[in-house]
């Protein structure tokens, strides 16, 4: 094995547990009603700054955000602004506008990015492998041809070719 270097360092404050804080005091937050401020999803919803929040896109119920710890490059999150926790919990606008979503971010993915595929789900609850149990949100991961190689087999690692601040550029048309 050869000894090259991969460097991903928005990785190791996962790797050890450490999330950013979930607020910084210099700045502007306006939390939304039932907002959770432990929730980097309301976090995102209530910040005005967009970009230290990774924050891509708002409507008026939901919002569109970079996973800070993607799976692979172009891994969106998209969530209600509200903190919910269940489904039955959604009105139909709010359903409506998450489908038409996720469904406008897989068109832009494919045009912007060229991803010829994409795995998309949500993990409903602690045990079934939610993250932010107390926060809806549905997970896009773009996927290519021949995206899986060696690296995760042979060192447990996978490459993410982009930066998230020049992802964000990409997603928002000004890259």
């Amino acid at each position: 094995m050869s000894d090259d270097r991969l460097w991903a360092p928005w990785r190791l404050g996962y790797i050890q547990g450490k999330d950013p804080p979930a607020t910084d005091a210099a700045r502007e937050v306006a939390w939304l009603p039932g907002a959770d401020p432990t929730c980097f999803l309301c976090l995102g919803a209530a910040d005005r700054d967009e970009r230290a929040s990774l924050v891509v896109a708002r409507g008026a119920h939901t919002i569109v955000m970079l996973n800070r710890y993607p799976y692979n490059n172009g891994h969106l999150l998209i969530a209600p602004l509200a903190h919910l926790a269940t489904l039955d919990q959604l009105t139909p606008d709010v359903q409506l506008e998450l489908i038409e979503t996720i469904t406008r971010y897989t068109d832009l993915l494919s045009q912007r990015m060229n991803a010829e595929g994409f795995n998309i789900g949500l993990n409903l609850g602690r045990v079934a492998g939610a993250g932010v149990p107390g926060h809806l949100h549905w997970h896009i991961v773009p996927r290519w041809s021949g995206d899986t190689n060696f690296m995760p087999v042979i060192a447990d690692l996978r490459v993410i070719p982009q930066s998230l601040d020049a992802l964000l550029d990409v997603l928002r048309g000004e890259g």
